[in-house]
């Protein structure tokens, strides 16, 4: 019997993997790896079979059952397998249910931990989640739900928990902008709320969008389809401010250069 390693593949960036997920990588068996994994992290496993098992919104995507089911049987034909996942496994990436999976089998497992999107999209934004006198508190959060869940008033605790938290980040949640922007408002949070877009977070196209909670629904309009997230908090103010600033500015020339 082998064993299963989860490992987290970061937020884009190829070199913001780990080491101890490029030294497992480097003598897997067989890979099993998410959509957004980048390619560079995939070929570092020289030695291994490749098997894509990706998930993205409105997209075919594999059933989490066969996922389960393939661990557990690569775990007994091979030494090292791999379950790679983009940013870290253990924040919505659905780890719990393939250790449960593994552990129903009796198969050994290690997660090896990976930088979450929601560090990385701070990092872009030059903005500390935890701003000293800002943000003692953080939450990650999506307005997600699973298959076969429902969609009733009880699920929407996410977002008094959200409203409630000094800084938010949100998973999974750019397709449901407007929703999730009446939903927030409904929970508390005023329209002039700040808020930013970060798209592609640790690449090279990376986008980053400054607003209010109101102005959300419009400004997602502005990304091009690279995974996103959405970041809300007090500690984005000053970011928002500067832009309206700059953009006030801007205006202000080109209005001078066309009466000119």
């Amino acid at each position: 019997m082998g064993k299963v390693y989860l490992i987290g593949a970061g937020p884009g960036a190829p070199d913001l993997l780990t080491l101890r997920a490029a030294r497992i990588l480097e003598r897997a068996d067989v890979v099993f790896h998410d959509a957004l994994v980048h390619p560079e992290v995939i070929a570092l496993a020289v030695r291994a079979r490749i098997v894509a098992v990706g998930k993205r919104c409105s997209q075919i995507s594999t059933d989490q059952r066969f996922i389960n089911r393939a661990l557990c049987e690569a775990a007994v034909r091979h030494q090292t397998v791999v379950r790679l996942k983009g940013g870290d496994p253990m924040i919505f990436g659905r780890a719990q249910e393939e250790i449960d999976a593994l552990s129903a089998a009796g198969v050994q497992f290690e997660i090896v931990p990976g930088v979450t999107a929601a560090l990385a999209a701070s990092a872009e934004l030059g903005v500390s989640l935890t701003r000293r006198g800002v943000s003692r508190s953080v939450v990650f959060a999506t307005p997600r739900i699973g298959e076969g869940q429902s969609t009733g008033s009880e699920h929407h605790a996410w977002a008094r928990a959200v409203a409630a938290a000094e800084t938010a980040v949100l998973y999974m949640s750019r397709g449901d902008a407007t929703v999730l922007t009446a939903i927030l408002r409904a929970a508390g949070l005023p329209a002039t709320h700040p808020a930013a877009i970060v798209e592609s977070a640790s690449l090279p196209g990376a986008q980053r969008i400054t607003c209010t909670l109101e102005e959300l629904p419009e400004r997602v309009r502005e990304t091009t389809g690279g995974p996103a997230l959405v970041v809300i908090g007090e500690v984005l103010r000053e970011t928002l401010e500067l832009n309206l600033t700059e953009q006030a500015q801007g205006t202000q020339k080109a209005q001078r250069t066309a009466n000119e």
